[in-house]
């Protein structure tokens, strides 16, 4: 591929470093701190060119990395998914109030892996340095807590499965990076809809992303969080050697037709 880099420079390229390399060797291109004419972008502090195009549109990189974004888009494209407020600190002791009948999670808006996060309700405080607005959002109760992903390169879905804890670990934040582990699991085409839905609302559907999804008691499918890789996320590869394998499989034959296109 002429003109093809992984981009990958400035304060946060320390983090993308192993996944860069990883990249650059499946794709057979380098790894750069500048940009080219078709970049697979990871970190880069400054701006692309219009000639400079990035495989994963920056504006969905900017609604995957904040939970605002997010919430904002799948709020707008009514994308299912639980009950999900920004607010002020002026409008918050009363949002909790009215609604003290369900449980609330304040979410840290930039973090992944559940950093963060936690249960709020009317009288707590919050401290001076948390984002603004607040993402305050329905805690949706499970008889297993357990989270559900599904992956997306260039609008084919796959690799459907489930994030849980073994033992008798009954966190609600069911993270990775808390211990959980993956399940592979059969996609159910409600769940698929939903993350169809999420992807497109976020511009992800036509590149490379996953939708974290649950399942409510009354079994309805909702969209949690979209992913993708860049800025200051990228998508897990530490999942089942299959999982891994379509997707770095996929992404290579997308980005070589993105680089010739």
């Amino acid at each position: 591929m002429q003109n093809a880099v992984i981009l990958n420079s400035g304060e946060g390229a320390w983090a993308f470093e192993p996944l860069a390399s990883r990249l650059a060797h499946i794709f057979g291109v380098p790894v750069s701190s500048t940009p080219a004419e078709w970049n697979y972008l990871l970190a880069f502090d400054g701006e692309l060119k219009p000639e400079q195009k990035s495989f994963i549109l920056l504006n969905a990189v900017n609604i995957a990395t904040d939970k605002r974004e997010t919430a904002r888009v799948f709020n707008a494209e009514n994308v299912p998914s639980p009950p999900t407020f920004l607010l002020d600190d002026t409008e918050l002791s009363d949002f909790l109030s009215k609604e003290n009948t369900r449980q609330w999670l304040l979410k840290w808006p930039v973090g992944c892996g559940a950093a963060g996060h936690r249960f709020i309700q009317s009288g707590d405080s919050i401290p001076d340095d948390w984002p603004r607005p607040l993402v305050v959002q329905e805690f949706i109760e499970q008889n297993r807590p357990e989270v559900f992903r599904i992956y997306c390169v260039v609008g084919g879905l796959f690799g459907f499965n489930a994030r849980r804890f073994a033992g008798d670990n009954d966190s609600p934040f069911v993270a990775h990076a808390r211990g959980a582990h993956y399940e592979i699991e059969v996609a159910p085409p409600e769940a698929e809809a939903v993350a169809r839905l999420a992807l497109r609302a976020t511009n992800l559907w036509d590149s490379f992303g996953c939708v974290d999804l649950l399942r409510s008691q009354n079994g309805d499918w909702l969209a949690l969080e979209v992913n993708t890789d860049g800025l200051w996320m990228h998508v897990d590869r530490d999942v089942p050697e299959a999982i891994g394998i379509e997707i770095e499989g996929r992404l290579v034959t997308a980005f070589k037709k993105f680089c010739s296109d």
